[in-house]
């Protein structure tokens, strides 16, 4: 398998929960989530429409002459082997900007609007030592340029709001650069370890207070091997069952229980039913009992 892996989820879901980062990966399914309010996504595309053809001289005097070449660019790599796994995987991604220096080399830049810290610049290390990757080993079709002699992010620190007109306001606020220093050995050696935890048979709950797959805990079977066969808790939120049933079409050994798939769903939780026996007869009980006890009656 060529695991795709993006900047984006190597620096966010995979340090908030390998769990769901697997699931996303090896089938998917992305984790269920809030959406990041679109202001956010306004300010970097015209931060980086702003900055496009810009000399470094003119907003950031840390960095050393030269001119913003790219704003906003998909980026993606050669498939990226490694001595302990037969799989492989490559970098696609979306980044900020790109400066060619006057000496012909190239740096990368990441847009933030926040407070900047040391912790904050090393977590975003690797998103940035990711598209560097893959400019530097990129796969044909995608932007290619080497060397890649600076990462670093600029922040963004909005200090005071400003009336312009009746109609219109406008932020003032700190910009601040914050280098990263290249390590690709140790990005190489990072990638290892996840397409190692890719390829393990069973990628356990992590604890992560903002997801829901975790708030399962273990009895979460999703992405886990015999889901349905060992009776799957679908949850009312989860695609897992979704994307599985998209797959078995293409299958010629079924992925999924039948007699999981052909239930009705708990009115109470809403996951799948099962038959048991009580002292009437047969009625349709919630998959998740003792934990509920929603209960059907089956009809003929």
């Amino acid at each position: 398998m060529n695991y795709k892996l993006s900047p984006s989820d190597l620096t966010y879901l995979f340090e908030g929960c390998k769990y769901c980062f697997s699931l996303k990966v090896k089938y998917k399914i992305p984790q269920p989530s809030m959406p990041m309010p679109g202001i956010f996504s306004a300010i970097a595309g015209r931060q980086k429409v702003f900055y496009e053809m810009k000399r470094t001289e003119d907003f950031c005097k840390d960095l050393p002459p030269g001119t913003v070449e790219y704003g906003e660019k998909r980026v993606q790599s050669m498939p990226i082997k490694f001595s302990n796994s037969s799989n492989t995987c490559y970098i696609s991604g979306r980044l900020d900007l790109v400066v060619k220096f006057n000496d012909g080399s190239f740096g990368v830049i990441d847009c933030k609007t926040a407070s900047p810290s040391e912790t904050k610049t090393k977590m975003y290390g690797r998103q940035l030592e990711s598209y560097a990757y893959a400019l530097e080993n990129a796969t044909e079709g995608y932007p290619s340029l080497s060397p890649i002699t600076k990462l670093g992010l600029l922040y963004f620190e909005p200090i005071a709001l400003e009336q312009v007109n009746e109609t219109q306001q406008a932020f003032k606020g700190n910009l601040i650069w914050h280098e990263v220093r290249k390590d690709s050995n140790a990005f190489l050696e990072f990638l290892s370890d996840v397409v190692g935890i890719l390829d393990s048979d069973e990628i356990y709950p992590q604890t992560c207070e903002h997801c829901e797959y975790c708030k399962v805990g273990n009895k979460c079977l999703a992405g886990k091997p015999k889901a349905f066969e060992n009776g799957c808790t679908c949850c009312a939120w989860c695609v897992y069952r979704v994307k599985m049933r998209e797959i078995d079409k293409d299958n010629s050994v079924p992925l999924i229980n039948p007699k999981v798939e052909d239930s009705p769903l708990c009115p109470i939780c809403n996951a799948h039913m099962i038959k048991r026996t009580g002292k009437f007869g047969e009625f349709w009980s919630c998959q998740r009992f003792p934990d509920c006890r929603g209960t059907r009656n089956i009809t003929t």
